[in-house]
């Protein structure tokens, strides 16, 4: 037996064919080949595992071959290729910033880069990880990279392009490599799978593929490590034992929990993940995922952004139309708000704990009523007429009205009784005054049967405005005396007609509305007067010193008052206007201080 080659090294690329994933970078390369448009410094930047330093090994074996293909790939069999490929060529040197950082090290190059190539037309010199180089080192080097000489050509690589000085990025063409897609990377799986004769499912490949986060290299180093420990079979079951990887079906059973309101199981799921030694942040960014995933799988066009195995994205298909969309949403905002409060928790375990149970009562247990196609059965809307009862109150105010028939025969009686009754409207000390007032209940319907209810029978009608109510109330006052009296004018007359809302019941409303009052300085303006009252315009007048006032109580705080007094007094059509006092406006205007005062 041979001896053993890891994949990495195995099949590295060696040429810009066989280079994964940074096809417009190979496109651009070849194009200045064709052109012999060659810049004499290039960088290389991207993450581990890309290709770039593959890249620059084809870049410069192939501008130094001497029968290049058409499409500019290097031949492999002239003299400067063969060297190459054997490590004994003279025309391309490599050098490791890592442990080549010094001034000295920049000189001994400078002094290498004089020398004409023995073969070929150009050396070159790629220098990996060059933001290992010191400051001393990165100046050393401006010189010779800025103006070397004909023969001499410079690659760099580097994965953190940020600690490369400016004046250094200035005087390089720059290639920034992607990562490797998923599919790119199982793709060279399965290729290199046939080629080692080992058998693979596809759901390990692609978490051999999200294991590597991009990197070619990490994937096949990955790959060789499950051919150790499965031999020639690789089953899905054993690629995510070996790799500690948590498997989906823990989160498709959590989210079955959720959807049931189970948070007992969901709980005990969670400890059967920490027993098999998962670490809990790991999992709940998992959950995170899951729940993001999910979402994408919702709508049909954005499917395309999942790169999970197609097996995997079936279950995720069918499990993210059995869940509301509101509920996805919901989850994944518990999900990272748990994510990152997680470092600064005292109790981790049970922050986790305690977000589970909250995913589990996002959807209740006995309403859990959702279509098939996961939209929620709309039952809510259909409760929402409840204020139609509201309206059907008033429809027994006419009913009460049948007593009426009744109203001629007392008639004569009751002259005497509300005789005294005008005498209290006037002065409101006496008891009898609450009559009008809706609270007491017992009076009113023994003295004032005949009286009210031929008045209330138009207000009940629906679509009545307030001033057909008025002309209305006023009607009575040509055959009743006493009703003629109150509505030819009084104060109790005006209230009756008024809705029952009187003076007083406005200034007790006001007392409220200003206790209720947080700001100090409102409450000491609406403390300092009273409202007055206008029973024909419903209409409330609170009087302020200045327009500055008015100006700042129109603007943040009159809707609101206005919408505490409807709702004391129970009159909807109740309006607050805020006026400024004439006299103290007059006066803060009435003389200007000039200097000579």
């Amino acid at each position: 037996m041979g001896q053993f080659i890891v994949s990495a090294r195995k099949y590295r690329p060696n040429s810009f064919e066989s280079l994964i994933g940074q096809e417009n970078i190979a496109r651009t390369l070849k194009n200045s080949i064709l052109r012999n448009q060659l810049a004499h410094a290039y960088l290389f930047c991207g993450p581990r595992g890309v290709g770039k330093t593959s890249a620059a090994r084809i870049f410069a074996k192939t501008i130094n071959c001497s029968n290049p293909s058409a499409d500019m790939e290097p031949c492999g069999e002239c003299e400067s290729c063969r060297s190459f490929a054997e490590g004994r060529s003279y025309s391309i040197h490599e050098l490791d910033a890592a442990s080549n950082n010094s001034v000295d090290d920049i000189r001994a190059l400078t002094d290498k880069v004089r020398i004409p190539p023995q073969v070929g037309k150009y050396s070159v010199y790629i220098i990996d990880e060059v933001h290992m180089l010191s400051q001393a080192a990165f100046n050393a080097f401006l010189k010779t990279l800025e103006e070397p000489p004909a023969h001499a050509i410079f690659i760099l690589a580097t994965t953190e392009k940020h600690k490369i000085l400016p004046t250094i990025l200035s005087r390089c063409q720059t290639y920034d490599f992607n990562r490797i897609g998923i599919e790119d990377i199982v793709k060279n799986l399965r290729h290199i799978a046939q080629c080692e004769d080992v058998t693979i499912s596809e759901d390990a490949m692609h978490i051999i593929a999200q294991k590597a986060d991009g990197a070619m290299r990490d994937a096949l180093t990955l790959f060789d490590q499950m051919v150790a420990f499965c031999g020639k079979e690789i089953t899905y079951e054993q690629v995510i034992k070996n790799l500690n990887v948590l498997d989906y079906a823990y989160y498709f059973k959590l989210t079955d929990c959720f959807l049931q309101g189970d948070y007992a199981t969901a709980l005990l799921t969670f400890d059967e993940i920490l027993s098999r030694g998962f670490n809990a942040l790991h999992f709940i960014s998992g959950l995170s995922t899951h729940f993001r995933d999910l979402i994408v799988c919702r709508n049909g066009a954005s499917q395309s952004l999942l790169e999970i195995a197609p097996t995997v994205a079936q279950n995720y298909r069918d499990t993210a139309q059995r869940c509301p969309t509101d509920f996805l949403f919901e989850a994944l905002n518990c999900t990272t708000a748990c994510e990152a409060q997680y470092k600064q928790s005292g109790n981790q375990r049970l922050l986790i704990e305690f977000t589970l149970m909250k995913l589990c009562r996002i959807v209740p247990v006995a309403s859990a009523a959702f279509s098939a196609t996961g939209t929620p059965v709309q039952a809510a809307p259909v409760q929402a007429p409840v204020p139609a009862p509201v309206q059907a109150a008033p429809v027994p105010a006419p009913v009460q009205a049948a007593p009426a028939p009744a109203a001629p025969a007392p008639t004569p009686a009751p002259a005497p009784k509300p005789e005294p009754k005008p005498e209290p409207a006037a002065a409101p000390a006496p008891q009898p005054e609450p009559a009008p007032a809706p609270a007491p209940e017992p009076e009113p319907p023994k003295e004032e049967p005949s009286i009210l209810e031929p008045v209330k029978r138009p207000a009940a009608a629906p679509g009545m405005s307030i001033k057909d109510m008025m002309q209305q109330a006023k009607q009575p006052a040509k055959g009743a005396g006493i009703r003629g009296v109150m509505a030819a004018g009084g104060d109790a007359a005006s209230s009756e007609i008024s809705g029952l809302v009187s003076s007083e019941a406005i200034i007790e409303a006001w007392k409220k509305l200003t206790d209720a009052e947080s700001a100090p300085n409102l409450k000491a303006t609406l403390s300092s007067g009273v409202p007055s009252f206008d029973p024909d315009k419903m209409e409330v007048h609170f009087e302020v010193k200045n327009s500055a006032q008015k100006e700042w109580i129109d603007r943040n705080r009159r809707i609101k008052m206005e919408e505490t007094l409807r709702h004391t007094l129970g009159r909807d059509y109740l309006r607050l206007f805020i006026d400024v006092a004439e006299t103290m406006e007059d006066n803060s205007v009435a003389r200007l201080y000039m200097p000579s005062d």
